[in-house]
């Protein structure tokens, strides 16, 4: 079903997680609007300056970004918090539809606000005490949610994002990469001023940042005469800086920008103010705790989810105790079916609770801050831009490109999906039809010669066929081993023929779209490959590793069925997701911290690690080859989008606006010159980087 953004067609329900890990250990409609909505407003958040409330991602940190306070905000929490254990799906905690409607809660205790407030303060046996966590005017938002009849999350019906405004007022977004307004960023304290975001805000909402050179000096792409809003993206280490209603008109002079630094040295005060404008990368380096202690992390904690709410977390030993437990033996997601007993010795989940709880229990105290250089020379030569979406919690994981240009979205914990016009950045969205008993959500998505959109859903077990034209949908059972709402079907890929590629429960398989049955299968060394790629040639395939922790690629000649197995021993270098470069090597995201490359004509393991920094708390959900062969992959828990040659073992770092690049699949469109590198940011925004050469 389809969804006009500037022309809302009523939506008719047919029938009716991966959240593992963001949710729990993170953890739009009119009623919504009596709470005071979480739109940009004027003026600096904070009274001590270090941000304002266009930073993103302080927004995120404090459940904003649908309203700021009342049942709007009580359901952004609910998602991070409450969801991953009271959803209808799950196995643990109770349903909390209707908690208001109850006469008594499990405990016996009567159904009262107080009761409500002192259960989610205090936790229980199966539930950590949230009291150094939320405060009370959290669980009060929590609570408005709980009456307001919208609970609880169930991806059918996002809040809307009050941030997205393409629709209701028209901009052209640029396309080009200067040309535009211009000036100069200066220091009081006269240290370098090279590497900082500048960023232009729309009126309709999109952002577009440049970065200052060696001299402070920076320009902007020419842009649409109007009215702008001028601030640094995450200034720290130096205050916030925003002017509203900054008008542009071709190269406008923007003259000098002075800003000043937060603290007189490289410490800065520790604050959650603050900590909101670090990647997770630069809080785990700020953690105390062990190299062993904080491996164990990226080991156990690094493949699904971003640390950020993570360390927001105050628990005591009990509750990181449930929290360790439900991330690491349990499978599935939403029904978490455990796998491991919690009596059975485990000395990683042992150390993780007991390091969580020292730098993280109700007790600890942070240190002050330090953050991670800023981007030098080539790396400050790129333009990034960035998209709203129309609705909020999508938990957006892939982007695809069609052949109009249009940039396509899955979201994997609600029924839609869609496409933005790049032009404009309005959105056309889609529905699915509502699997009965399955939660909604879409993983991967191939676009296919003809302009249908192929959408894998990785807990209904489904693959879509989605006609544009028409917003006709079919869906196509995928065979699987394990149970519904647990993920099974998900990275899949199309050969030039339009047959489907995956590789679960120890084979390759090729199956026919239209039927979802297997027509030929190959032997795979590994129980299953995270992600599947075709080469250019079409003449082979390409696989990478278990989603989890692993140590094999390998590549299968389709003709001849000759397959190459290698493994990196006991090294887990973990291939997670990735593609094939014009010379026929696969590329693959390390979730140990390196770019890894099956050599084919070497036949060999090849692992390129990035510059410190972000390294060594580097991971990789993926990474991608564009036309010339330079791979592209953002840092899973870091600010930067990394581009390497291989031939010369060069990297630039182009660093992000926001503290993510929270980057599951990155696509490149090989008709611009330079190319230019999309990806959908987990955290519900669409990205566009621009290099300059």
């Amino acid at each position: 079903m389809r969804i006009e953004c500037w022309r809302v067609r009523p939506l008719r329900v047919i029938g009716v997680m991966f959240a593992l890990g963001i949710t729990l250990f993170l953890a739009g409609a009119a009623p919504w609007f009596h709470s005071a909505i979480g739109a940009p407003k004027e003026g600096v958040a904070d009274a001590a300056g270090t941000t304002d409330d266009l930073q993103r991602s302080l927004r995120l940190d404090n459940y904003t970004v649908v309203a700021d306070s009342g049942p709007g905000r009580g359901e952004v929490i609910y998602f991070y918090k409450c969801w991953m254990c009271h959803n209808k799906y799950t196995k643990g905690g109770p349903y909390l539809q209707e908690l208001y409607q109850r006469a008594k809660l499990v405990s016996g205790e009567a159904v009262t606000d107080d009761s409500v407030s002192a259960k989610i303060k205090a936790g229980g046996p199966g539930m950590p005490a949230y009291r150094h966590t939320l405060t009370d005017s959290d669980i009060a938002d929590l609570r408005a949610y709980f009456r307001s009849g919208k609970c609880c999350v169930e991806g059918e019906n996002p809040p809307a994002n009050p941030w997205y405004r393409a629709q209701t007022n028209k901009w052209p977004v640029q396309s080009g990469l200067n040309g535009g307004a211009m000036g100069v960023v200066r220091t009081k304290t006269g240290d370098s001023p090279e590497g900082v975001g500048i960023q232009l805000v729309a009126p309709n909402g999109v952002r577009t940042t440049v970065y200052t050179d060696g001299d402070g000096k920076f320009e902007f792409p020419k842009m649409q005469a109007g009215s702008y809003t001028l601030r640094i993206a995450t200034p720290v280490p130096f205050k916030a800086y925003r002017r509203d209603s900054v008008l542009i008109d071709g190269a406008t002079k923007l003259g000098e920008i002075v800003l000043e630094r937060i603290a007189e040295s490289d410490n800065l005060p520790a604050s959650p103010e603050l900590e909101s404008q670090l990647s997770g990368a630069e809080l785990l380096w700020n953690i105390p705790g062990s190299a062993e202690e904080k491996a164990t992390l990226q080991k156990n904690c690094s493949g699904c989810h971003s640390w950020q709410q993570v360390f927001r977390n105050r628990f005591d030993e009990h509750g990181w105790a449930l929290v360790v437990d439900r991330m690491m033996h349990f499978t599935g997601t939403a029904i978490a079916v455990r796998n491991r007993a919690m009596s059975d010795p485990d000395p990683e989940y042992t150390l993780l609770v007991k390091w969580l709880t020292r730098v993280r229990g109700p007790e600890s105290k942070d240190a002050p801050l330090r953050v991670f250089p800023r981007p030098r020379g080539s790396s400050t030569r790129v333009v990034v831009t960035e998209f709203e979406m129309p609705q909020q919690l999508l938990a957006l994981h892939d982007a695809a490109l069609d052949a109009e240009g249009n940039v396509w979205f899955t979201s994997h914990k609600t029924r839609y999906v869609g496409k933005m016009d790049p032009k404009t950045g309005i959105f056309t969205e889609y529905t699915l039809p509502l699997t009965p008993g399955v939660m909604p959500g879409t993983h991967h998505q191939e676009v296919d010669k003809n302009g249908i959109v192929w959408i894998s859903e990785n807990w209904a077990h489904q693959l879509n066929r989605l006609d544009p034209k028409t917003g006709d949908v079919k869906q196509v059972r995928i065979e699987s081993t394990v149970p519904l709402n647990a993920p099974s079907f998900g990275n899949f890929t199309l050969d030039k023929e339009g047959f489907v590629w995956d590789a679960r429960a120890n084979r390759i398989a090729k199956l026919d779209p239209i039927t979802g049955k297997a027509l030929k299968e190959w032997p795979l060394q590994a129980a299953s490959s995270y992600d599947n790629t075709i080469s250019y040639d079409g003449k082979y395939w390409g696989g990478s590793g278990p989603a989890n922790w692993g140590n094999t690629v390998e590549m299968l000649e389709i003709q001849t069925g000759k397959i190459l197995n290698l493994n990196s021993g006991s090294h887990m270098m973990t291939a997670k997701r990735g593609g094939f470069d014009p010379f026929g090597n696969t590329w693959w995201g390390g979730a140990d911290g390196a770019l890894i490359e099956l050599n084919a004509k070497a036949k060999r393991i090849e692992e390129f690690w990035p510059p410190i920094a972000p390294h060594p708390y580097t991971d990789f959900y993926e990474a991608y080859p564009d036309k010339n062969g330079d791979i592209w992959a953002g840092v899973l828990h870091g600010r930067q989008m990394l581009r390497l040659d291989p031939k010369t073992e060069r990297w630039r770092v182009y660093q992000m606006p926001e503290p993510y690049s929270y980057d599951r699949r990155t696509i490149i469109d090989a008709s611009t010159k330079p190319v230019t590198v999309w990806y959908v940011d987990y955290n519900n925004y669409l990205v566009r980087v621009q290099p300059l050469e």
